[in-house]
C-alpha cells in the first residue's frame, strides 16, 4: 500500500447505523448515524444528521450535528447546523452563527 493511499483512510458511519459503544479509530472518521457512547478519533467529522451521546477526543473535530457530551480536542469547528450541549476542551475554537450551544469552553496552551 502507499503513502497516498493510507494517508487517505477514513471510517464512515453512515445515517441507517446506530452504535451502542465506544469507538476507538487511529484514523479519521465521518459520522452521519447515531452513536451513544465515546468516541476518540484522530480527526472527528460529525455530519448534521449525527447525533452524539457520549464524550469525543480528537486531533480535530468538526461539528454539524447534535452532541450531547464533553469535547476535548486540538481544533474545534462548530458549524451553523450543530446543536451542542456539554464542555469545550481546545487550543482553537470556531463557531459558525447559527449554531445552537449550551457550553462551557476551557482554552489550552
Amino acid at each position: 500500500m502507499n503513502n497516498k493511499m493510507a494517508k487517505d483512510q477514513k471510517s464512515i458511519i453512515q445515517n441507517n447505523v446506530k452504535v451502542n459503544g465506544n469507538i476507538f479509530e487511529k484514523e479519521d472518521v465521518d459520522i452521519n448515524g447515531e452513536i451513544n457512547g465515546n468516541i476518540n478519533a484522530q480527526n472527528l467529522k460529525i455530519d448534521e444528521e449525527a447525533n452524539i451521546n457520549g464524550d469525543i477526543k480528537s486531533n480535530s473535530a468538526i461539528i454539524s450535528g447534535t452532541v450531547k457530551g464533553d469535547v476535548e480536542s486540538e481544533k474545534i469547528h462548530v458549524s451553523k447546523s450543530a446543536d451542542v450541549e456539554g464542555s469545550f476542551k481546545q487550543k482553537i475554537l470556531s463557531i459558525e452563527e447559527g449554531a445552537k450551544l449550551k457550553i462551557k469552553s476551557e482554552t489550552n496552551k
